[in-house]
């Protein structure tokens, strides 16, 4: 009996590659996935084209080096773009000194102040009734802090004293931070035609080219001061006539908007 062997000792060893390949099967598993994955992603991404690879020797059979990059980039539909909508018409009409100080001050009391607001509440009360959205603001109104809208227009009279027999007229100033031209230009040949006063270049002073408001505003804002009239000469078209300055400032509006509009069709003005 003792020469009886356990039986395992007669059995084949299992090959090493086997024991190692069962001993980690998740292992294998993983690597076969892994591969699986990689020939699917090069089968599909790869050039289908017939003699791909042929063009790509015959270009670099010369001296250079380089081959073609190849880069397959499906159609995209264009997208119509379309000019932006402008905003809501809003005017912005500064009376002159309101909520501040009375400006100039005749003898018997006129000020200036109720002068600029009388004209103002009618230029607002005209654009209305046209549809068009105005409001009035003070002199040193917190809204215009950055304002956005249209155009500003900024209502001042001139002095009550008398100078000479020529101290009669309006005058008109525009920002010098963007581009006021057009509505100086229609506001100077619209409030001509309404009150027939005679343009009072001479006399424009460094407070009206470097008015306040035009450094409060949005850049993009046209916007210009207009000294609607002298308050001696001028005095009876300012308070018992009132309607004519405020009929040329609305006109220059209109002329303004009506010009803008004519741009933004891509016709000239």
């Amino acid at each position: 009996m003792g020469l009886q062997r356990d039986r395992s000792e007669w059995q084949t060893p299992e090959p090493f590659l086997w024991t190692l390949i069962r001993n980690n099967i998740p292992l294998v598993i993983f690597l076969g996935l892994a591969a699986a994955g990689m020939l699917t992603v090069y089968w599909f991404y790869g050039a289908p084209e017939e003699g791909f690879a042929e063009a790509v020797v015959a270009a670099g059979s010369g001296e250079s080096l380089s081959a073609p990059i190849v880069k397959q980039v499906p159609p995209r539909p264009v997208v119509q773009r379309f000019t932006q909508t402008p905003g809501p018409l809003h005017i912005a009409l500064i009376a002159g000194h309101m909520n501040h100080d009375s400006g100039a001050v005749c003898e018997d009391g006129l000020t200036e102040a109720d002068v600029n607001l009388k004209v103002a509440h009618s230029v607002v009360a005209n654009l209305e009734a046209r549809g068009i959205r105005a409001e009035v603001f003070s002199e040193f109104d917190p809204r215009l802090q950055g304002y956005s809208g249209t155009a500003l227009v900024s209502i001042h009279a001139d002095s009550c004293d008398y100078f000479n027999e020529f101290a009669t007229g309006y005058k008109i100033s525009g920002s010098p931070h963007t581009d006021s031209s057009q509505l100086s230009i229609c506001m100077e040949n619209e409030y001509q035609a309404a009150t027939q006063l005679a343009f009072h270049a001479n006399t424009i002073t460094d407070d009206m080219r470097n008015y306040h408001a035009f450094r409060e505003i949005a850049p993009a804002v046209p916007a210009i001061i207009i000294e609607v009239g002298f308050m001696n000469l001028d005095r009876e078209m300012l308070t018992t006539n009132a309607h004519l300055p405020a009929e040329g400032i609305v006109n220059g509006i209109v002329c303004f908007l009506a010009t803008q509009q004519s741009i933004a069709e891509g016709n000239a003005p």
